[in-house]
Order: C-alpha cells, then structure tokens, then sequence
C-alpha cells in the first residue's frame, strides 16, 4: 500500500469528519442538543446512524471471519437484523420509545427506564452496567479496526499504532459535537460503508467465476473442514451445522439469536428513536435502515464463507488454516483477493465502520455515567454540567478501551474474541433489560420492583452463565476449573456448556419481571395512564385524519 496516496486520502476524510463535526459542536448549545440533538434529526440522516452504529468492524472482521470458519448458515444473522433490528426496532419499540420519552423528557436509555417505573435506582443500575460492560464491545469494535489497518499496510502501521490512532480520532470528535457531530459523520461513514460492501460482494463473486460457480465450488471443498470441526457439528460451508451439537448451538444461540434480538436492547441505538421529531421519521427510516443491514451484514458473512474457495484454489488451504485465526480471515482476503485501488477504499470504509460505532459507543457511556450515575445520585445540581461529565467520562471510557484492547489483543484472534466479545456484551443487555424495557412500552401492570427483579434476576442469571457455565468464556475465567476441576460446571462434552446463557437469562428476566409486577402495586399510575393516553390520543387522531380524508374524496 502506497503512503504517498493513503495518508493524503486519510487526512481528507478526517477533515470532512472534522468539518461535520464542528458543525455539530456549533449546534450544540445546551444537554439536550448533546443528548438527544435536539430531537430534530432527518429520517434519513437517523436510519444511517443507527445502521452505521450498529455494524462495526466487530460485524465485518469478526463475524464475517466467523462466517469463514462456520459457513453460509450465519446468513440467518441479517434477517433477524432486518427483521428485528430495524421493523421491530422502528415501528414496534422505536414509535413507542419516541412517545414516551419525550412526555418523561428522557435522554438515555437508563432515565427513559427509570423514569417510566419512577424509580432512580433503576436509572443508576442501568447506567453502571452501561459504563462497566460496554468498554468489553468497544474493544472488540477498535480490535477489528486495528487488525484490518495492520494487515492492509503489510504491519508497517503496527497494532499498538492503529489503536492510538482510532482513538484519538473518535474522541476528539465525540468530545466535541456531541450527538449531533456523531450523527453527521455516521450519515457520511455509512454511506462510504454500504458502497464499499457491493462492490466488495461484486468483486468476490466475479474474482470466483459467478454466483452459481461460487457456491458449488465452495460445496464441492466440504470435505476439506478440518476434524475438529467435523465433530463438534460443522457439515460444510453451505450447509447448516448438525441439529442439536456444540457447534449448531454455537451459532445460533450465541452468534445468531444473542446479536439478533440483543439489538433491541442496545443504549446507543434506543437513543436514536427519540432524536427524531415524529413517529412518520420512524416510518420513513424502516427501509433505509432494512436496505443498510442487508448489505452491510450480509456482505461480510457471504464473502467470510466464500473466502474459504479462494484460499483453497490459491495455496490448497482453507480460510481458517491460511490466515491462522477467524479474526484475521477478512483482512488478510482483502489484502491479497482484492485490487490495489480496493484497499484504499477499504481502508476508509473500515475506518468509518469503526468510529461511528467507537463515537456513538463512547457517547452513551459518557452520557450514562453523567445522566444517569451522578445525576441519578446527586439530583439536577449537576446538570448543568452534564456535557462536562459527559466528555471527561469519554476520555476515561477510551483509556479502558485502549487496555482492553491490548489485553484481549495477545490472544490474537485464536479465539475469535472480536465476535465473541460483541456477542457477549448484547446477550448481557438483551439478559438483563430487553424484557423491562419491553414491559415498559406494553405493559401497565409493570411496577419498579417488577423491573428491578427482572433486571437483577437477568444480569445475575448471564453473568453467572459466562462465569461457570459457557464453556468458551468458563474457561478463560477458570472458576469452574477451581470449583469442580473442568472447563464448565456441566459435564465435559455436554452440549449444554455451547448454550448461550442468554437463553435462559432472558426467560428468567421475563418470569421475574412477571410475577413481582403482579404482587405489587404501580407506583406511578398517573404517569403511566399518561403515556399509554398518549398512544391512544395518537390513534384517535389517525382515525380521524382517514375519516376526513374519505369525506373529502366522497365529497368530490
């Protein structure tokens, strides 16, 4: 890579981010135009920052090199993202969530919560799972960045390197413009994101004879999975793993279903709902946002599985065994599949992926830590000083970030710790608050001590499960080694430790939530009917306009 031609190319770009940036620092005058950006933005500028924000080089280099040792069957990983993430998300939570927190005058995820159960406790919990386990993905997101700025300039730009750099980027810029710089350059590096991934999918399939010669090559080489992978379930690139083994349980409890529905319950994309000014916002946002996904997630699991015939027709080895880790698949394909000109242009969608998931990230632990921690605390006398908090909370959340990402770094992707990471920090917050914050917005009966227990009972149950019982994180923690002397407390080959804790977290979340909610009484029924004859007064209103509009048309 030539640096005459990628320096000039990067500091262009950073200076149109910095120019989109300052744009924002100058809108932004008061909290709520840092927190929420007023609660103005374009549909279309929201539907690329909450896309951009959620695909992130944890999406691309981790999971599509997941996709390169797994195969094609983590295909069903985009549309639970269509799907959930972006239908569900927008018209089924977003319209809610948008309605309710502007009459509760909310900010952040953990003031919406707590404000809906009137409860400050909840408000605070919140925030301190926010500010104690996000660093864990924003290190997966600036490990992936890393590793592809590494791998792309042949290590001349080390990986101590590209840390610095990213995180000198993101936090000027997130320091400086708040929401409102964040969303701007999304809109930007999200564009850049979804051209770069067509043309990577067209150029894979092209450089591998077409559609069809690619995906019968890559089922013609099914006999070359390794052993290891055969017995735990893996039945070919094509083809889904067996029902029921370690590896079936693998990807879809952990990669497929955790990522898929923890979206929904992500601090830095709920946020998004309520920074639009109408529910018709949401609606136009919905293709935009299924159109982004698509691409954006489906390209790098189809090109993540693909790679596998290419490495193989190249050096007669499969993807996993050329680049000697999942984590490195991605980066070490693009450098040798793809044209010169590809790398620069790659370079620059990594770079976007990872800062406006890094910004949007470092936001909300800035923002949970001074919204929702010391305000929380300490009552409004701080607020004032919220965008002060706010950006020293930044730099601190970036220092973790940094060292996280040097110690997870020395295992060197051997374990696919950027996928493995991500889908950690989303099966927490789907553990623990996807079912209060869905009560939340459905629910009247739900009552403060209804969501606490549902939340407690949630993080306790999954943190517990990633401690003893999943054997991939059980056995780096070894506690289960101490207590009964193996990886995980089940037996040694059971398929229960390759079971998500998630899927058992959550429903224990809902049963707590549930029936702690019906012992106890609604503390705040005033504001409960409040929100709820929000959405019926909506309604009304609807009916009515369709009325009119049908006597109006019977009149002409």
């Amino acid at each position: 890579m030539n640096f005459f031609i990628l320096i000039p190319l990067v500091i262009l770009y950073i200076s149109i981010l910095g120019l989109l940036s300052y744009i924002g620092y100058r809108s932004t005058r008061k909290s709520s135009d840092y927190l929420l950006g007023g609660r103005n933005s374009h549909p279309f500028v929201m539907a690329l920052s909450y896309g951009a924000t959620f695909i992130s080089t944890s999406a691309i280099v981790g999971f599509g090199g997941m996709a390169g040792q797994f195969g094609l069957s983590l295909l069903w990983l985009p549309f639970l993202n269509i799907f959930v993430g972006a239908f569900i998300a927008f018209i089924v939570f977003g319209k809610r969530t948008r309605t309710f927190g502007l009459y509760l005058d909310s900010h952040t995820f953990g003031e919406f919560l707590g404000a809906r159960v009137s409860s400050k406790f909840v408000q605070i919990i919140t925030g301190c799972v926010i500010f104690l386990f996000m660093p864990l993905y924003t290190a997966a997101v600036l490990m992936g960045a890393s590793r592809i700025l590494t791998g792309l300039t042949g290590s001349v730009i080390s990986y101590e390197v590209s840390i610095a750099f990213f995180s000198i980027m993101v936090a000027i810029y997130v320091i400086m413009g708040g929401i409102k710089g964040i969303m701007y350059t999304d809109a930007l590096q999200g564009s850049l994101m979804f051209v770069g991934m067509i043309i990577l999918l067209i150029a894979s399939y092209a450089k591998l004879g077409g559609v069809t010669a690619a995906h019968s090559g890559l089922l013609e080489i099914a006999d070359q999975v390794p052993q290891g992978l055969q017995a735990i379930g893996h039945q070919g690139w094509t083809a889904s793993p067996a029902a029921n083994s370690p590896l079936w349980w693998m990807i879809y409890s952990s990669l497929v279903l955790g990522v898929g529905i923890g979206v929904l319950a992500q601090p830095q994309l709920c946020v998004r709902y309520m920074t639009v000014k109408s529910n018709k916002e949401l609606n136009r946002a919905v293709f935009i946002g299924g159109l982004f996904l698509l691409v954006t997630v489906g390209t790098p699991l189809t090109v993540g599985a693909l790679s596998n015939l290419y490495f193989f027709n190249e050096s007669g080895q499969i993807a996993i065994a050329a680049a000697g880790s999942s984590d490195n698949i991605i980066p070490m394909y693009i450098a040798n599949a793809m044209p010169k000109w590809f790398g620069y242009m790659f370079m620059l969608v990594m770079i976007s992926a990872a800062m406006s998931t890094l910004s949007s990230q470092f936001h909300a632990i800035g923002t949970a830590v001074s919204r929702d921690i010391i305000e929380g605390l300490f009552g409004k006398k701080f607020r004032a000083k919220t965008m002060l908090i706010s950006r020293f909370s930044v730099i601190f959340a970036i220092l973790v970030t940094v060292v996280l990402s040097f110690t997870l770094g020395d295992a060197k992707g051997e374990l696919g710790i950027i996928a493995r990471a991500t889908a950690i920090f989303f099966g927490i917050m789907a553990s623990g608050f996807l079912f209060p914050y869905g009560a939340s917005l459905f629910w009247k009966r739900l009552t403060r001590v209804g969501c606490i227990a549902g939340i407690l009972s949630g993080l306790f149950v999954v943190i517990l499960g990633y401690l003893l019982m999943h054997g991939p994180e059980a056995k780096i923690f070894g506690l289960a080694k101490l207590l009964c002397g193996r990886d995980s407390i089940f037996p040694t080959g059971s398929v229960l430790q390759y079971v998500n804790p998630l899927v058992y977290a959550f429903p224990i979340s809902g049963i707590s939530t549930v029936i702690f909610s019906l012992l106890t009484k609604v503390e705040n029924p005033v504001v409960v009917e409040a929100c709820f004859g929000l959405l019926d007064k909506r309604e009304k209103c609807c009916k009515l306009k369709r009325l009119c509009s049908r006597f109006s048309k019977k009149s002409k």
